[in-house]
């Protein structure tokens, strides 16, 4: 295949991917007078904010070559400090940025433990997700923290819900930021040394690029994002709840290797992992709305995982042969 040919369907696949999706649920005749709706479309959009809020900080990771496994459990524990914020009484702004800073900490530990001793990340964020769930049930007494309504519990509200607009302030909030971080990992020297860092640590480590700095950076910078999703949770709900999220890690991976990012690092972009977010909402919604069971929706979404794996794999193979 030209290979100009072949880089354009591996950038326009996950945008492929989501449309056959699309189609998929739309030929149901019983599903595609609602499932096509404006209103479907702004839950979907919403059911995606979080899942995509995540995916950002762990595009920047995976991209570097590495992984963070204690996603939920941060969600979960910044969603327990929004809420014990405001029962507090803190204004809002106060409780966004304490709840953001809460996120950076539990990242830049990750990042000074993996850069510091060299450990595999997988390992570290593996015993910081357990870490991280205990430390939000012991702030929230083991129950859920009910705080009375807060200005931040519209960040995620929905008005006027049989019509696609207005959006809630979270869905803006969402593309603003991948707006953003698309071009810092494309148009800025810090987003190349992450490409760099992923495609072969030594090698930018002889370039005189400060990996150890980076990673600390990288994995602070996805903290951010993963405390706004907790607190993207805390508007969702309404409360605290130290058991929300389980699993959530395994969704926001999902979304950043169906939108083309590869394991090994090196590849990945912010417009990949969105879409890749916004697939599995779809996927989603449709299964509730054809009625199948919460077991086949994983089934599926399990398959899909191991698909874009599979895909990903065998562009690397092809890679390597071209090169070799």
């Amino acid at each position: 295949m030209n290979p100009r040919l072949s880089r354009l369907l591996a950038s326009l696949g996950p945008l492929i991917g989501l449309a056959f999706v699309v189609g998929l649920f739309s030929l149901s005749p019983e599903v595609r007078p609602y499932f096509l709706t404006g209103g479907n479309f702004k839950i979907i959009l919403t059911q995606t904010v979080i899942v995509a809020t995540g995916a950002l900080g762990m595009t920047l990771i995976i991209v570097s070559g590495g992984i963070d496994l204690s996603v939920g459990s941060v969600v979960a524990l910044t969603s327990v400090v929004a809420a014990q914020l405001v029962l507090l009484g803190l204004p809002p702004s106060a409780v966004v940025l304490l709840t953001l800073l809460t996120g950076v900490l539990i990242g830049s530990l990750n990042g000074a433990i993996i850069a510091r001793f060299g450990m595999m990340p997988f390992i570290v964020t593996l015993g910081m997700m357990g870490v991280v769930r205990g430390a939000a049930k012991w702030l929230a007494g083991n129950q859920t923290v009910n705080p009375q309504p807060s200005p931040l519990n519209g960040l995620m509200a929905l008005s006027q819900p049989q019509q696609l607009f207005p959006l809630p302030i979270g869905v803006w909030v969402a593309i603003t930021l991948a707006l953003l971080m698309a071009v810092v990992l494309r148009q800025t020297v810090f987003g190349r040394y992450i490409f760099a860092i992923g495609s072969n640590e030594a090698t930018a480590r002889l370039c005189g690029i400060r990996v150890a700095l980076h990673k600390l950076f990288i994995y602070g910078l996805a903290g951010v994002f993963f405390g706004l999703a907790g607190l993207m949770q805390f508007s969702r709900l309404t409360l605290g709840d130290p058991s929300v999220a389980i699993g959530l890690e395994l969704d926001v991976i999902a979304a950043v290797v169906i939108g083309g990012a590869s394991l090994s690092g090196g590849t990945g972009s912010i417009a990949g992992s969105m879409i890749g977010a916004l697939m599995m909402a779809v996927l989603r919604n449709g299964s509730n709305q054809m009625g199948w069971p919460t077991y086949m929706q994983e089934i599926i979404i399990g398959i899909v995982i191991v698909l874009a794996v599979g895909l990903d794999k065998w562009r690397q193979s092809r890679a390597a042969r071209q090169r070799g």
